[in-house]
């Protein structure tokens, strides 16, 4: 049976499905209903409310140490208040599995800022993992766990807003009891002194090239990344809510490359997917996170400098007189049209350039 749920609820299901025991939250939109939706598996999952963002990392972090599963959450800009904590976890490693989620925020539905905490894990080099529907949000945290577990690394849990508060439809799995090791006092791996994280450092970059072999096999098995080939003109390189923005706007025929594995990049995976097709695009939220690396491995794509691009002959060629009455209303339309390089929110040319790509698509459908 399926359960119509937020990408939220989905998380907390599965949270108790992956055998977390642990979990410590500081509350901040769009994270907050993840904690507020575990109390309802009774005294499986410990969850408390920490006092910050940094305590929460901390109490789940020396779970995680003493053996149990162990997760946390918070808003994008929370993770600034952790980072702390975080970045030493990543070079001294787990005991039982670490998460970590960052509800990133783009266009500031309710935040003070768009920050793109994927940067996070490339400056703690500690893996990431992205879901992009319900059904993902709760089958990518047992995914996550094993990760975690197997690499000794914190994982990074990156959800978006429209992620977490979109609904679908999920299926629901049993729980499965994570027995957790024994501890064993290990000052060597747990104590993070100048000459013990001296020596760390080549099992970390050792950890990534692992994870991303990872993520060119088993992550394409166990379906953490997916590839969907079409008639190989265009392929596209997404993750995240992005995927189902462009599965809605692009036509049938294109190529996709779905990453729930998002850093590190599986390069191998990315540039043998690149060979399969004509043109390749690069679609994703806020910074050029994927692309810049994707240029830099010297595969040709096309990313920021095409989407999200608005220019005022366009919005005049498919709006005419009949700008939206948001638009109108708000003042910003004549503004908008009339000068060259407009200064506008950047949700308003999200919600136009979509406008703009589904009206050209159909247009060549006609």
């Amino acid at each position: 049976m399926k359960h119509l749920m937020s990408g939220n609820e989905a998380t907390a299901r599965g949270v108790y499905e992956a055998g977390i025991k642990v979990c410590s939250a500081y509350p901040g939109t769009p994270s907050t209903e993840i904690l507020e939706n575990l109390p309802q598996y009774g005294k499986d999952v410990y969850c408390e409310w920490a006092p910050n963002e940094k305590v929460a990392t901390e109490v789940a972090y020396g779970a995680s140490v003493a053996g149990s599963r162990a997760f946390c959450t918070m808003k994008m800009v929370g993770l600034n208040v952790a980072a702390d904590p975080l970045f030493t976890a990543g070079y001294m490693g787990v005991n039982g599995a670490y998460i970590v989620v960052t509800a990133d925020d783009p266009s500031c539905h309710s935040s003070q800022n768009e920050q793109d905490n994927r940067h996070y894990a490339r400056a703690a080099k500690i893996a990431m993992v992205e879901p992009s529907d319900a059904q993902e949000c709760k089958d990518f945290v047992k995914l996550a766990c094993e990760i975690s577990e197997e690499f000794d690394t914190p994982v990074l849990y990156r959800t978006t807003t429209r992620v977490c508060h979109s609904k679908g439809l999920v299926e629901f799995g049993e729980r499965v009891e994570h027995v957790a090791p024994a501890y064993a006092r290990n000052t060597r791996k747990y104590i993070c002194a100048p000459a013990n994280a001296y020596l760390n450092h080549p099992i970390v970059e050792e950890r990534l090239v692992k994870l991303a072999e990872y993520g060119c096999t088993r992550a394409l098995e166990n379906g953490l990344n997916k590839m969907e080939l079409g008639d190989g003109k265009v392929g596209v390189i997404t993750a995240s809510i992005s995927y189902q923005y462009a599965k809605e706007v692009f036509p049938e025929g294109t190529s996709f490359l779905k990453l729930g594995l998002t850093y590190p990049l599986p390069m191998d995976l990315i540039r043998d997917f690149a060979g399969k097709v004509e043109k390749l695009y690069v679609i994703e939220e806020l910074d050029p996170f994927m692309e810049d690396e994707i240029k830099a491995a010297g595969i040709d794509c096309v990313g920021k400098e095409l989407t999200g691009k608005l220019d005022k002959t366009r919005i005049r060629e498919f709006y005419g007189p009949s700008v939206p009455v948001m638009l109108r209303e708000t003042g910003i339309a004549e503004q908008f049209i009339e000068t060259t390089e407009p200064k506008i929110h950047q949700y308003l040319a999200d919600a136009i350039t979509t406008h703009i790509n589904r009206e050209l698509y159909f247009a060549e459908k006609k």
